[in-house]
């Protein structure tokens, strides 16, 4: 005798029903609110030698293109937007913060 689990029902999708309290232009993009996006914040960038790698060790420290204190970017999908400030938020854990937003023209 089959068992609930094999009755299951695809459910149709919820017509999405803008919200009347967002702005027009708000209301068209709240079909993409809930797609993922991967955010990385990138300190700076090294280049060497796969020998040079190979001779690292712990405690090895390797040297960035930025100074300290410099601003860091903000990819969101490996696409430049904005740049910013490393900041530390509860626990010791890392944070950014956005200091400029980069126009598309601009994000090479």
């Amino acid at each position: 005798m089959p068992d609930d689990s094999d009755f299951t029902e695809a459910a149709d999708p919820a017509p999405i029903s803008p919200d009347p309290a967002l702005p027009r232009g708000a209301r068209e993009l709240e079909a993409v609110y809930d797609i993922p996006v991967t955010v990385s914040a990138v300190l700076g960038k090294a280049t060497m030698q796969v020998s040079q790698l190979l001779k690292l060790g712990r405690g090895a420290v390797v040297e960035l293109d930025r100074k300290l204190g410099e601003a860091i970017d903000i990819y969101v999908n490996n696409r430049l937007v904005a740049r910013g400030e490393v900041v530390m938020v509860e626990d010791n854990r890392l944070g950014v913060t956005m200091t400029e937003i980069v126009k598309a023209d601009r994000a090479t």
